[in-house]
């Protein structure tokens, strides 16, 4: 249990470290987009180590139950919720979405405002609903995201940023709760 809640919580803290370096490279005038994009795959890339090395402990140890479990599927979910972002920016830059303003939040006129916040919340979500074994909740989460952005799906590069960012963000948090999952089997 110790070993699994060990990494879980160094993948947070890891995520925590790239959001404040992300933030300083992104205030930066004289960074580039792809000094910005070679830490988000830095960080994508610690939290993918970190997940498998869970994973792999998860699956290799006796399954774990009560309160040991609890703690092992909460911290799983806050995981998920909080280690994303970095892994959704890289899928949406392979996709060719511009990704370096956070989500263009600071642009009134931008596509999809706000999805950084609609990603932590999705993740935790999916995560937390995996994880009670109610694979319905993925549909209702992805209705209610779904029909909340309906009217700004029409504005370039829009729906391309919903898709792109919904699967991903949904495959994250998938992963993180199959290491909650697998503790306990």
């Amino acid at each position: 249990m110790i070993a699994i809640l060990t990494l879980l919580v160094l993948a947070v803290v890891a995520a925590a470290g790239a959001s404040l370096v992300r933030g300083r490279l992104v205030d930066d005038p004289d960074r580039t987009d792809a000094a910005v994009l070679r830490a988000d795959a830095l960080a994508a890339a610690v939290s993918v180590v970190l997940l498998a090395s869970a994973a792999l402990v998860a699956a290799t140890t006796d399954p774990m139950s009560g309160a040991a479990l609890v703690a092992v599927q909460i911290a799983a979910v806050i995981a998920a919720a909080t280690t994303g972002s970095s892994a959704v920016r890289i899928v949406l830059a392979l996709g060719g979405i511009p990704t370096r303003a956070d989500n263009h939040d600071d642009e009134p006129d931008a596509p999809l405002r706000g999805g950084r916040v609609i990603g932590v919340l999705e993740r935790t979500a999916v995560a937390v609903s995996l994880l009670l074994a109610w694979p319905a909740g993925l549909g209702i989460i992805l209705a209610v995201k779904s029909l909340a952005r309906f009217s700004e799906l029409r504005a370039p590069h829009a729906s391309e940023q919903f898709i792109l960012g919904t699967f991903a963000s949904v495959l994250w948090a998938a992963s993180f709760a199959g290491v909650g999952w697998l503790a306990g089997m």
